[in-house]
């Protein structure tokens, strides 16, 4: 299969090293250094403190024009209203789509596409991208898919290929899959980046353990999760898994980047204004980490 990932990011690049193993990779980047260092070096992965480096094809996304069998949008949410309007107006309707945003914001802009296959995914691996070219697998996880339109059957040449390192699990209903991954990167990527803690401290510290569990109280009430110990055993689980692990929200606050925030706990927000329901652990995150990108 040919696949298009856009983005150069962790994701991107965790993505393009496990998919190039049996397919045609081309990943395209917008940061020209990026661009250049992939070509010079290829791309670099480390895991469980082994290296490996393969050479993957890369362009620049001005290059992309849709003609791949499918393609994978790893961007951050932030990124997806510019990057649909370029996509509707290339009118690239004969690529399948994966879109592996966080938060929930990507959903309208992924369903005004007209390919026949679109899908979502949550991705629950650890990944950090140390150099442009290099990414360290930190954990070992899962990539959960499922359709917003078409049959993920189309996506099984990529699970039946894949490796044991990265495998994927296919999932009915695609909004039960996003709400159990907003929940858990409602808690921890905020209260890690407000905190400074790597993902294991908010379990092993007991102080921040109760700020854990009044956060997890309130975001699941204005979700209104019906199993709320299932879900609370799942955030722990994934805390326990990347406990060595420092979230993306916490890089993106040391590195000055802006943060998926707005889509994270801004959609929790407006759900809470929506329902007419308190929030107020939830807007006091919101506020330190909007205030720490105006810092920046």
């Amino acid at each position: 299969m040919r696949i298009a990932i856009i983005g150069g990011g962790a994701v991107g690049l965790l993505f393009a090293h496990y998919l190039n193993e049996n397919h045609e990779v081309l990943v395209y980047v917008r940061n020209l250094p990026q661009l250049q260092k992939l070509r010079k070096n290829g791309l670099t992965i480390e895991r469980n403190g082994v290296r490996s480096n393969t050479r993957v094809k890369a362009c620049q996304f001005s290059e992309w024009k849709g003609e791949e069998d499918l393609t994978i949008v790893a961007v951050k949410q932030y990124s997806i209203p510019e990057l649909a309007g370029e996509i509707l107006k290339m009118n690239a309707g004969k690529s399948a789509f994966l879109f592996l945003q966080n938060g929930m914001g990507h959903l309208k802009w992924a369903e005004m596409l007209k390919a026949d296959n679109l899908f979502v995914g949550s991705v629950e691996h650890g990944a950090l991208k140390t150099e442009p070219d290099t990414v360290l697998h930190t954990g070992i996880g899962v990539t959960k898919v499922a359709a917003l339109k078409g049959d993920v059957e189309f996506l099984k040449k990529i699970s039946d290929s894949a490796s044991c390192y990265f495998p994927f699990i296919f999932v009915r209903n695609h909004l039960e899959m996003l709400i159990q991954k907003l929940i858990v990167n409602s808690l921890i990527n905020p209260l890690t980046a407000v905190l400074r803690v790597r993902n294991g401290e908010l379990l092993s510290n007991k102080y921040y353990y109760r700020l854990f569990l009044k956060l997890f109280d309130e975001v699941s009430a204005i979700l209104n999760i019906p199993d709320k110990a299932s879900a609370l055993s799942h955030v722990k689980s994934v805390c326990e898994e990347t406990g060595m692990n420092r979230s993306s929200m916490l890089k993106d606050i040391e590195e000055g980047r802006e943060t998926e925030i707005d889509a994270i706990l801004g959609y929790i927000l407006k759900e809470a204004e929506m329902k007419k329901i308190s929030a107020p652990y939830t807007e006091s995150l919101y506020c330190q980490i909007k205030g720490r990108e105006r810092g920046k």
